[in-house]
């Protein structure tokens, strides 16, 4: 069964625009369950820009509610994760400047640490995903550090979908890279930048087992209701 999970980072950006306690990432979380989603995913980041120590760890705390948090190699913020114990953690690189999360995880660089922060997570009986780019040599490197999962920077395709770019040959790297990670006992899963449109073509890619969502579909909402909108995707991963 093909899953959705729903990045709810965007509601924390549009509370704290007003310093104030609306609208609510905990009452998001429960919201895009009831509407469908299969899980929630925030990013607790270093700056805290969006989702708090607090969001988090209430968020967390949620029964019945699947949670994937994604977070950096900082050693505080694997600290924080270790106490509160989402059910997923997703490792990503991160960057003070950057807008948004830019590409995957050097992991060849960052071998050995990320090695001890997976045995931590493994320990703590968490499941633990890779944000990388779609690189043969990087999901080698993801199944030696066993990894449970891979998760494809879906990004660059993204753009050159939405600038009427030719996307086949990012495509084609995608498809490769979870054939392989497949193939190796590593659950492949796909996110940033996603919309109707590049959801559908990697719905064709059998080995990706879970879509994960959030600036598309928060935006999205404005104009056709959270509810509409996560349903619409469900409909499309489904087929």
């Amino acid at each position: 069964m093909k899953r959705l999970g729903v990045n709810i980072d965007h509601i924390a950006t549009l509370r704290n625009a007003r310093g104030e306690k609306h609208p609510d990432p905990l009452y998001a979380a429960k919201k895009v369950i009831s509407y469908g989603a299969d899980s929630v995913t925030i990013h607790l980041r270093e700056d805290r820009r969006h989702i708090n120590d607090i969001d988090a760890k209430k968020i967390c705390g949620l029964k019945n509610v699947l949670v994937n948090l994604e977070i950096s190699m900082n050693k505080e913020i694997v600290n924080k994760a270790l106490k509160i114990k989402p059910n997923f953690i997703c490792l990503v690189p991160e960057n003070r400047k950057e807008i948004t999360t830019e590409g995957g995880l050097n992991i060849k660089k960052n071998l050995n640490k990320l090695e001890k922060i997976i045995k931590k997570f493994k320990k703590a009986k968490i499941r633990t995903s890779l944000f990388i780019n779609p690189s043969p040599n990087d999901i080698r490197l993801a199944k030696k550090l066993n990894a449970d999962c891979i998760e494809i920077h879906t990004g660059k395709l993204a753009n050159l979908v939405k600038s009427k770019k030719n996307y086949s040959s990012e495509l084609n790297r995608i498809k490769k890279s979870a054939k392989l990670a497949s193939s190796l006992n590593i659950e492949v899963h796909a996110g940033h930048g996603l919309d109707y449109k590049t959801t559908k073509m990697l719905t064709k890619i059998i080995d990706i087992e879970e879509y994960n969502i959030g600036h598309f579909i928060i935006g999205e909402s404005i104009f056709d209701g959270l509810s509409k909108v996560i349903k619409n995707l469900k409909k499309i991963i489904k087929r």
